[in-house]
């Protein structure tokens, strides 16, 4: 049983995401360390690169993207990482753009590609920056380039999702406005299309300020299904002349918090659908028929990213484990699974744990959930703690292998991912925990989630340590200015003044801290007297980087901050990796040892 080196953490950095399927071609995006490479597996010919070297497919629609492209039998349509055009590419030829060239760099963004049925026109989300003022709506353009987009919906903040019925005679979106997210409350919209491909006839089909609506498809008999929150949870329904249906209901999700676009958590095939669905940190598949109960799927798997498409008779999806890194993979109908992908790097089993699922009592009287993973091997004294603060806030911390835990876990440390009121997985009561609390319930769950294990023996209270990314970065701070429970902290790409970010933060996120924070804006910098880690990328546009850096100059002697060049908001690169986890085992060693 040997520690994990920081080599191979490093070094596992591809990811998989974006899953798209035609007939039994399964497409998706390969996060690599170069850039965002398309991807295409057949069973004649297996793994494909799609677009020839040096193009990369990313969308920065949101800032976070998503929905970058779209794959039909002869073609293809991308948003182009670099200059944000859409490109098009048929039978394997060189790509071409079919947008205008912006004014600027990144001042006109795509997402959420559709083909139009029986039309050569896409219909998608632009984006549009104009100075200091950020245009989202809905546009139809010829999928040729011959003409520019025509705007067919606008007016409210943001679009997604935009689904032309499969007789090209309808279209149907989700729009919101701030200062609400799409997680908040949303609405579902129909409408008739016109031959020119405008729109008639535009009616509210669900949704409203209290009640969130996603992920609207059509199934191919011409049913309009969508998820909405409506009875607490995140479930299936249908739309039939008016009248809404159950379809997959129950106390679970079957959606994901849209930080980004192309989410597909339910999928049909002849008579019946399958479905992703969330029951805390946990995923499952289920399958509902036409008639009959909702089964279970037995796979291997605990956590499916929200990509779920139909490959001929199998299901695709991108599945991982406590024990296993993410795959792409297809489940045929007798439960036997095969993985299109494998890992480029070699884990030795021995030096993983198992996490346990706990719940614990809130100061306050309520209840939060959390992962507890023990440190490898036995000792006769109480493991130092690693306590990690998810990001987004609005996220979970799903039920898979996450190397970064296994490299804290297989050096003597126990961690413990908090999921804090306000996380996603636990119904929407659950997720609207937070609201105007940010920085209060979080940073006190994560405190109390440390006291619950330490009564237990599962950790030694004088040597805890909390750890978060982004809005779980600000946890951080807020928990070491509040509690008195971490003896130190560690904050990569941290949100440092929710007030000042929502102003300098992208369009949809500008009014997220308005019904998180409610009066909570000022800058924790006077109570914090624990040390503290900083790492934070020159070229993040989420968080920008002055913040941080007056916040570093006010902390005490023996805090700093860690500045990683050419880096936005997310560490991808292998030796930046490696840098960043070496300095983070120092600085809880040094405290902890």
């Amino acid at each position: 049983m040997n520690p994990i080196p920081a080599e191979l953490v490093a070094r596992a950095t591809v990811s998989y995401d974006a899953l798209q399927t035609v007939g039994e071609t399964v497409y998706w995006i390969e996060g690599r360390e170069s850039g965002d490479v398309l991807v295409r597996w057949t069973a004649a010919d297996g793994r494909q690169d799609v677009l020839p070297e040096g193009f990369h497919v990313a969308s920065r629609v949101h800032e976070y993207g998503g929905g970058a492209y779209l794959a039909t039998e002869r073609d293809v349509w991308f948003c182009d990482a670099d200059d944000q055009r859409i490109y098009h590419v048929r039978d394997h030829r060189h790509p071409v753009p079919v947008t205008p060239v912006p004014t600027s760099p990144g001042a006109l963004r795509y997402a959420d590609l559709r083909l139009l049925p029986g039309t050569d026109n896409l219909v998608c989300v632009r984006e549009r920056h104009e100075e200091t003022l950020v245009h989202n709506e809905l546009v139809i353009l010829p999928g040729d380039g011959s003409a520019e987009p025509t705007i067919i919906a606008s007016g409210d903040d943001f679009y997604m999702s935009p689904e032309p019925s499969p007789d090209g005679r309808k279209l149907t979106w989700v729009s919101w406005n701030a200062p609400l997210m799409p997680w908040d409350g949303a609405r579902l919209w129909l409408a008739d299309v016109r031959p020119d491909g405008t729109l008639t006839g535009t009616r509210l089909v669900a949704g409203g300020g209290d009640e969130s609506v996603c992920q609207p498809q059509w199934s191919g008999d011409g049913v309009l299904h969508f998820v909405s929150d409506r009875s607490g949870w995140w479930n299936l329904y249908a739309w039939r002349e008016g009248r809404t249906e159950a379809v997959i209901t129950g106390e679970f999700e079957v959606a994901a918090a849209p930080w980004e676009f192309g989410y597909r958590t339910y999928a049909f095939q002849d008579a019946q659908i399958t479905a992703i669905i969330q029951q805390g940190p946990q995923h499952s598949l289920v399958v509902r028929r036409l008639a009959g109960d909702i089964q279970r799927l037995a796979l291997p798997y605990t956590s499916i990213k929200p990509y779920l498409a139909m490959a001929g008779p199998n299901i695709a999806f991108i599945g991982s484990g406590p024990m296993r890194l993410p795959t792409v993979a297809l489940a045929e109908s007798d439960g036997s699974v095969h993985e299109l992908t494998s890992a480029d790097v070699t884990l030795d089993l021995a030096s993983l744990v198992q996490p346990e699922p706990f719940t614990f009592g809130t100061r306050d009287g309520g209840e939060a959930h959390g992962l507890y993973y023990p440190p490898l091997g036995g000792s006769d004294r109480p493991p130092p703690l690693l306590v990690r603060a998810h990001p987004g806030p609005t996220t979970n911390w799903p039920l898979r292998l996450d190397l970064h835990t296994q490299y804290f876990t297989s050096r003597g440390f126990a961690v413990a991912d908090v999921d804090y009121r306000g996380s996603t997985g636990y119904g929407r009561a659950y997720r609207l925990g937070l609201r105007r609390r940010w920085g209060v319930v979080d940073a006190t769950d994560c405190a109390d989630a440390a006291r619950h294990l330490a009564s237990a023996g599962l950790a030694d209270a004088a040597r805890t340590v909390i750890w978060g990314a982004s809005a779980g970065g600000y946890t951080v701070l807020r928990a070491l200015a509040i509690t008195d429970v971490f003896v130190a902290g560690i904050a990569r790409s941290a949100v440092i003044n929710p007030g000042s970010w929502g102003r300098a933060a992208p369009k949809f996120q500008a009014h997220h801290a308005e019904l998180l924070c409610g009066e909570l804006s000022g800058e924790p910098e006077a109570a914090i007297q624990r040390l503290l880690l900083l790492v934070h990328g020159d070229e993040d546009r989420v968080t920008p980087l002055n913040q941080v850096r007056a916040f570093a100059r006010q902390l005490s002697p023996g805090s700093h901050l860690v500045t990683v060049a050419g880096v936005g908001h997310t560490l991808r690169g292998a030796a930046d990796i490696h840098r960043v986890l070496c300095m983070e085992l120092r600085h809880v060693r040094d405290i902890c040892d």
